[in-house]
Formats: C-alpha cells, sequence, structure tokens
C-alpha cells in the first residue's frame, strides 16, 4: 500500500497537467486567504469577538468565510449568499414545474441553467444579508454608525467580495481538482484549528510538564479516543450505500445482443450531506435575532418575549433537542426534494432495466421509495447525533473549547474524500 502510495505521488509531481490543477487550487486557497485579511476599518474587535460566541448562526458564518467575518474582511459573508441561493433553488423545484424539469429533465444543458440562476439569487441575498450584518454591527456599536452613502458603499463591497469569493472558487472546479466550493470551505474549516488549539493551551496550559492542567487529561484521552471513533463512523457513513440490484434486458438488433449485464442502483444512507444542519441552524437563529432586537425596545411585553427566548437559547438541553428534531425532520424533506423514485423507475422502464423480481413502473418505484425510506431513517438519525455532538460534549466536561462532530466534521470527511476520488480519477485516466 505504501508503495502505491509513493508511486501515485510521484505521479502528481511528474505530471505537468495534475501538477497545474493541484497548483491552481493552491493559488485560489491563497487568494482566499488574502481577502479574508484585509479589514473594514474602525472595528471593536473584543466586542466582535463577544457577538460570535453568543450568535452561533454568526459563528458559523465566519467558518464559512474562513476567518474573515472575524475580522470584518470584504469577504465576510463568504459564500453563505451562494450556498443559500443554491438551497433556495433546490426546494423551488417542489413548487415550479418549470424549474423542476430543468434540473431533472433537461440534462447537462438545463443544469447548467439552474445553476446560472442560483448564481444571480447570489447578489440579492447577499445585498440582504449584507445589510442585516452591517445593521446588527452598528447596533452593538462593533462599527461606527453609517450614513446612506457608507451603508451602501459597504454592502455594494461585501456583494462585490460575495460574487468574487464564488467565482473563485467556480474557477478552482473549472480549472483545479474537485469541488472549488467545497475546498474554500474546508480551507475556511481548517484555518480555524490553530486558534482553538492555542485558545485551548491559553485557558489549561502550564509553564512546565505536561503542559497542560493535569485534571484536564483525563478528559483529553478521552476525547482523543472519541474523536477517533466518530470520525471513522462519519468517514464509513459518508461512504455508506445501499445497493440495489439492477438487470438490463437482452436485446437483439440484426446479429448481434445487447443488454443481458446486471448492476446496482446505490442508494447512500447520507444523500442530504450537511443542507439539514444548515437548514436546522436557520431556523434556530431567529430566536436569537429576535431576542436581540426585543432587547433595544422599550415596549415591556416584546422585552418579555426576548426574555423568553433567550431563556430557551441558554438551556443547553432544550436547544439541543430542537436542533436535533429538526435536522431528523429537514433530512427526510430534502432527500424528498432531490431523490425522485418515479423518476428513477421511468428511466429504469425506458433503458429495458429492471428489479429483479419487482414489476417495473409504478412498483418499482414504490419499491425504492421503501428502500430510500429506511435507509435515509439511519442518516438521519446518524446525522442528527453528529450535529448535537458538540452541545452533548461541551455540557458533559464543561471545557468549551473540546467539540466533537458537527456540521464542521461533517464537511472536512467529506471534502477529503472526495478530492482523493477526484485526484486517483486524474491518475488513473492518465495511466491508462
Amino acid at each position: 500500500m505504501f508503495n502505491t502510495f509513493l508511486q501515485k505521488t510521484d505521479l502528481v509531481f511528474h505530471d505537468r497537467i495534475l501538477r497545474g490543477r493541484i497548483l491552481f487550487v493552491g493559488f485560489g486557497l491563497l487568494l482566499f486567504r488574502f481577502l479574508s485579511a484585509i479589514p473594514v476599518p474602525g472595528v471593536q474587535a473584543e466586542r466582535l469577538r463577544t457577538l460570535l460566541t453568543d450568535f452561533q448562526f454568526l459563528g458559523f458564518l465566519n467558518v464559512f468565510s474562513g476567518g474573515g467575518l472575524s475580522q470584518l474582511s470584504i469577504i465576510m459573508l463568504g459564500l453563505g449568499p451562494y450556498i443559500t441561493g443554491s438551497i433556495i433553488m433546490q426546494l423551488s423545484t417542489v413548487m415550479s414545474p418549470r424549474l423542476k424539469a430543468m434540473y431533472h429533465e433537461e440534462g447537462e444543458l438545463g443544469r447548467k441553467k439552474f445553476v446560472q440562476y442560483g448564481r444571480l439569487l447570489t447578489v440579492p441575498l447577499a445585498a440582504l444579508q449584507g445589510y442585516a450584518l452591517l445593521t446588527l454591527l452598528v447596533k452593538q456599536q462593533i462599527i461606527a454608525p453609517l450614513d446612506f452613502f457608507g451603508m451602501a458603499t459597504n454592502v455594494i463591497v461585501i456583494i462585490a467580495g460575495a460574487m468574487l469569493l464564488t467565482w473563485i472558487g467556480e474557477l478552482m472546479t473549472e480549472f483545479g481538482v474537485g469541488n472549488g466550493t467545497s475546498i474554500l470551505i474546508f480551507a475556511g474549516i481548517v484555518t480555524a484549528l490553530p486558534t482553538q488549539i492555542g485558545q485551548f493551551f491559553v485557558t489549561y496550559g502550564t509553564a512546565s510538564f505536561p503542559f497542560v492542567d493535569p485534571s484536564v487529561i483525563p478528559t483529553m484521552i478521552g476525547f482523543i479516543v472519541v474523536a477517533v471513533a466518530i470520525v471513522t463512523a462519519v468517514v464509513y457513513a459518508t461512504e455508506a450505500e445501499r445497493p440495489i440490484p439492477i438487470t438490463y434486458a437482452k436485446q437483439v438488433r440484426g446479429s448481434r445482443q445487447y443488454g443481458g449485464i446486471s448492476t446496482y442502483l446505490p442508494i447512500r444512507i447520507n444523500q442530504a450531506g450537511v443542507i439539514p444542519i444548515i437548514f436546522a441552524l436557520s431556523m434556530l437563529v431567529f430566536p436569537q435575532v429576535l431576542a436581540s432586537l426585543f432587547a433595544l425596545t422599550k415596549n415591556e411585553m416584546l422585552l418579555n418575549a426576548g426574555k423568553g427566548m433567550l431563556w430557551y437559547i441558554q438551556n443547553p438541553w432544550l436547544y439541543s433537542i430542537t436542533y436535533f428534531v429538526l435536522v431528523f425532520v429537514f433530512t427526510f424533506f430534502y432527500t424528498a426534494i432531490t431523490f425522485e423514485p418515479e423518476s428513477v423507475a421511468t428511466n429504469l422502464q425506458k433503458n429495458g432495466a429492471f428489479i429483479p423480481g419487482v414489476r417495473p413502473g409504478q412498483t418499482t418505484a414504490e419499491y425504492i421509495e421503501k428502500i430510500v425510506a429506511r435507509v435515509t431513517l439511519v442518516g438521519a438519525t446518524f446525522l442528527a447525533i453528529i450535529a448535537v455532538l458538540p452541545l452533548i460534549m461541551r455540557s458533559l466536561t464543561g471545557i468549551q473549547s473540546l467539540a466533537i462532530g458537527g456540521t464542521a466534521l461533517l464537511i472536512v470527511v467529506s471534502v477529503v474524500l472526495d478530492l482523493i476520488k477526484k485526484i486517483d480519477a486524474q491518475i488513473s485516466m492518465r495511466e491508462y
């Protein structure tokens, strides 16, 4: 295995085209980090760190911007507007038969047009998110009050930063290796790791051996063991699939015989990826935003409502249960949108394929739907557990810097596995 790894590594660095693709990805990452370090002037850093800690959604958005939000850089929104636009477009396929046909039936050309609509939707979403974020920062006294011209200028800069980052991600996809958008999000997550490790040693570090408070060493050992087990489980869940056997009917054309082969239809356990977690966080952010807005009013009823929302947010177990249920439900919802058993059954019938022991047509669709429901039940449960695991670990250990699982872990594992597959595919293509 090690010799195979060395041979593939040697081929990567000696193949001019593949080396150029990898270097292009590296250049895109350097540009991403450079843009995230260009701050907006007049920022109260201490207040901003407190706000990011109190608002979970802003902390989540900071991850997607590669730390750009923590410095209020020109790409402070990161890829958030583009991801939100893509999610809205996919949800729109439920309400619009035209968009549904474009995405599922019009082939590659239809999907390109569908993606273009998502890019156009990124602009107004970036404007709305940028304006809302700047308004919140002004009210929290993190930046100085802005007049109309100042607000408009900053919103335009934020829109330009979001679109520039989206463009860089798409260039990395086209001229690099792997999905550029996912790699940029991966880079934002990995960039935050040194800071988190440094914060842990600042809190629990000592000047002499063993360099950390001895009272937390058993917790750290348990943390490492559990982390390895969770990463292994995430890898297996990301790669796991339920194969449905497929057989193509034999067809005779002239003197030749076609078909008669057997293959399988893979049903992934985690088809929804991290989208349900993003949905759930978007729903949970509303009480936080409303509580902050109500706290600024003088209406007694709104003030009491804000206090009730704050009590709900600060109750870790109630918050975790709600988070778990939302992720579980949204996993089924998103899978139902993106995977249509009727379309799969129709395509199989058109191509002369069938599932052994199952009648073609509606019976096949019902059989596939039953399999998908069972597999999604396992995937939804696993995804919900991974999502709330950081909250559970913090409640059990009392150490806020220890967080196992969550969206970041799923993204990191998915991106690494996808990147390895893409590089391996490039190597195999050149070997043949």
